[in-house]
């Protein structure tokens, strides 16, 4: 690596060298992240991972891959560029969770305007967290740097994750039935949805997005806005080993109409009591704001809850105490009923 280096193509906008400086600066964080099944070291050509199947018969693999969307542009405003790689991760695993996998890796793409090896290692360096988070190990990646396709203090972040469940116990909401009832785990804020919504209400590029606000818990709408997606997967999968959970909806784009409906049968819906909701104040202030209709929000937003988990009536109390146990205020919100509606709010 030392040797390879071209003069010519640093003249049209890329520079290899600062490829070879950011994945040294990125190795230590990449370490943490790393569980008994990586093999691979980072700078191959394929990550390698070793599958420990004991005590599963019929092991199926499950993935999600996912983006931060324009949320980055938050990042790009504030210039704090280590938390976004946790949303990645987050939008990942979240998803495959609610099939009852466990994550075991994760890889990663960046794709920028001009490689700085120090900002690209702070991206990996929260794309590591969220591994560490998760319990996956962040296997590979790729940097691409793209010269007159992003503006140079720009990027783009996505990726994808694995995870590996036994076919006999993935979730099957075919048991879901009429008084089952509807739990929440409370979201960090607005996660990595409606962020273009979001960008147009606040008009970040020319807001104040430092000062505190009261309306905001003396948080500053920056340090809002760019609060990382929460991780549910290490209490998620606690909740697994104890209680039997018929369906889980990570509360993603598309809000709670959207989201819920796909973990329920048809000819069944979910009702939401909003008095029990836990809206967070950015959400408040959001709708206020952008004059937002009611539905409008829950059709966009996750409004306070990052994820909902259907559970037999006789088992709340111990779902409960098994969350709570894992760090997860849980709440009951709503219950199962014999409806066509998806979502019922009232």
């Amino acid at each position: 690596m030392e040797k390879s280096f071209s003069e010519s193509y640093k003249e049209s906008g890329v520079d290899i060298t600062a490829g070879y400086k950011a994945v040294e600066l990125m190795k230590t964080h990449i370490a943490r992240t790393l569980t008994s099944g990586a093999l691979s070291d980072i700078g191959g050509f394929g990550g390698l991972f070793e599958l420990d199947l004991e005590g599963i018969n019929k092991p199926v693999l499950v993935s999600g891959t996912d983006g931060v969307g324009t949320k980055l542009k938050m990042a790009f405003l504030m210039d704090k560029h280590n938390t976004v790689g946790i949303d990645c991760v987050a939008m990942c695993v979240n998803d495959i969770i609610c099939c009852g996998a466990k994550p075991l890796f994760f890889l990663d793409y960046i794709a920028c305007g001009k490689n700085y090896p120090e900002k690209i290692a702070q991206i990996v360096e929260g794309v590591a967290e969220g591994c560490v988070q998760s319990g996956a190990s962040l296997i590979g990646g790729e940097t691409a740097e793209m010269p007159g396709f992003y503006p140079i203090d720009e990027y783009d972040l996505a990726g994808f994750a694995v995870g590996v469940v036994d076919k006999d116990e993935i979730l099957n909401n075919k048991t879901i039935k009429e008084g089952d009832v509807i739990i929440a785990l409370p979201s960090s804020g607005v996660h990595s949805n409606g962020f273009s919504l979001v960008r147009k209400v606040f008009d970040v590029e020319n807001a104040d997005l430092k000062t505190p606000r009261e309306e905001l818990d003396g948080k500053s709408i920056g340090e809002t806005l760019l609060t990382p997606t929460k991780i549910y997967v290490k209490p998620m999968l606690a909740l697994f080993e104890e209680v039997k959970v018929k369906a889980v909806s990570h509360i993603t784009g598309g809000g709670f109409y959207e989201n819920i409906p796909r973990s329920i049968p048809k000819g069944f819906g979910a009702k939401i009591k909003k008095d029990n909701l836990r809206i967070l104040p950015i959400f408040k202030l959001l709708q206020k704001e952008g004059n937002i209709p009611e539905r409008d929000m829950f059709n966009t937003y996750n409004m306070g809850v990052g994820m909902s988990i259907v559970v037999d009536s006789n088992d709340v109390e111990k779902a409960l105490e098994v969350l709570k146990a894992n760090g997860e205020d849980a709440y009951v919100i709503g219950e199962i009923v014999k409806s066509e509606d998806g979502v019922i709010l009232e």
